[in-house]
Parts: structure tokens; sequence; C-alpha cells
């Protein structure tokens, strides 16, 4: 299996492995601003299997991502940053391969489970979420088309600062978009990412928890409930938080990392 990766040179022994989430997303979304590290640190953006322009060979299952990125880590520990669902792909890199991975940032996801009602009675929420409807089940599209369409349809819950919006809709213009996981997911095959007990599975990483107090995705009262290293939590900020809050988003990251 050869990953398509977007590598930024640095000294190997200060890599950062970027995880995307979607999955049928790309890296790019998350290129900027942690492309400010660059030379400082070596930055690894891999396209997970299936996703962008890696290879959908099969299984397309999360073990199957999680074998892939330790085939590209090698022997040398690294940092890893796992965004959104990529921050569920890098728990399970720490717990599979805990060797390799040195220290562990999860942003814009979560350890524990969302529960059911995470968002009840959040009227913002109710409203961006009435206004701006999923297309997962009423849109004529399929295929990386209809992945597309669901970016876009989403933006506005994704991104709280809505003069923002323009600028990460351009963004998203440049994702390669694919629906090798559109199947298995509506038809109930494609396991979950998470561990039944992942608090206790991660005991002892160095973990940092990078959240938005206005994430319309993995709710930021999670991070007070998760033991951990360290957390963060972005005021002004949504699921894209490092669009809302790019500055701040990446002194937290870098903070993180120097300690």
């Amino acid at each position: 299996m050869r990953l398509h990766v977007k590598e930024f040179a640095g000294p190997p022994d200060s890599t950062l492995l970027v995880v995307h989430g979607g999955p049928d997303w790309d890296h790019s979304y998350l290129v900027e601003p942690l492309d400010r590290l660059a030379g400082e640190r070596r930055l690894l953006f891999p396209d997970l299997r299936g996703c962008g322009r890696s290879p959908a060979a099969e299984p397309l299952t999360p073990d199957a991502m999680v074998a892939d990125l330790v085939e590209l880590i090698g022997s040398s520990p690294v940092d890893v940053l796992g965004f959104s669902y990529g921050g569920l792909i890098a728990q399970r890199l720490a717990v599979q391969a805990p060797g390799l991975v040195r220290r562990l940032i999860v942003a814009s996801s979560s350890v524990l489970p969302v529960p059911p009602d995470a968002f009840a009675g959040w009227a913002e929420y109710e409203r961006r979420a009435k206004a701006h409807p999923s297309v997962w089940d009423t849109s004529p599209l399929d295929g990386p088309a209809l992945t597309r369409a669901e970016a876009f349809a989403a933006a506005p819950l994704n991104v709280w600062n809505q003069e923002l919006l323009t600028a990460y809709l351009e963004r998203l213009e440049r994702v390669r978009f694919t629906a090798s996981y559109l199947e298995p997911y509506r038809s109930g095959r494609f396991p979950s990412a998470r561990y039944p007990d992942p608090v206790e599975r991660l005991r002892g990483l160095p973990l940092f928890l990078l959240h938005a107090r206005q994430d319309m995705i993995f709710p930021a009262t999670l991070a007070g409930r998760t033991p951990c290293t360290g957390a963060v939590i972005l005021e002004e900020a949504g699921h894209m938080a490092h669009i809302d809050q790019p500055d701040a988003w990446l002194a937290a990251v870098s903070g993180f990392l120097a300690g």
C-alpha cells in the first residue's frame, strides 16, 4: 500500500504526523496553519487509504488505515495530531503501536463517545442545523460528488465565525473528495474506530486535547471529563477551529509539542 503523502522538510526526530478526518476527504484542508511549523518540524500529511489520492484498496477499515500509518512511520517514534475522525484513527494508532507515538494531539475530536443529546437545547446549533440540513439522504448525487456536497452543506455548522465562511469554502474547493467509505458506512459494514475503553488504553501516553467551545460535532464538554496531560478549549471557534482561530490553534499545538 502506497499512501499519497505531502511532506514538509524538518528534523527527522521532530516529525509530526497529521491524520485528517472525513473519511473520504484528503489532507489539504489541514495544511494551513500547520505549514508554519515547516523547518522547525518535519510534517507528514498522508491521505488515508481510500481518501484523496491514496488507493482504495481492500480492506477499507480503521485497522487497515492504522496499518498503513505504521508502515509510513517506520521505526522512529513520531508526534501525532489526529483531527475529527482522524482523532479516532490517531488514538487507534497509539493503542496498536504505542512505541511509535511519542505524543498525541486529539483535535476537534474526542476520546469519550459523544452522547446522543450532546447538543440538546443549544439554540444556535438548532438554528444552523435547520438552516443547513444534511444532504446525505436527500441529494440525488452519489459518489465523491455527494461527499463534496455534504462538506459544503455542513460548512456553516463547522465554521463558527461566518465571516470566514467564504475562505473556508475556497479551501474546500481544493479538497479531493472520494466515496470509498460511503457504501460500507450506509450498509453498517464500516467498523467503528473507537475502542470501548479508550481512557484506560491511552493511560500513560502524553495526550493533549484541542477543542473549540462551539464545536457542533464533538462537544467541548467532553474535554473536561477526559484524563489527559493538557487541554485547550478555544473560544469563538467551531469544529474547524484552525479556520476560526488559526493563530491560537497553532500556538496550542506548538506549546504542547515544545513541552
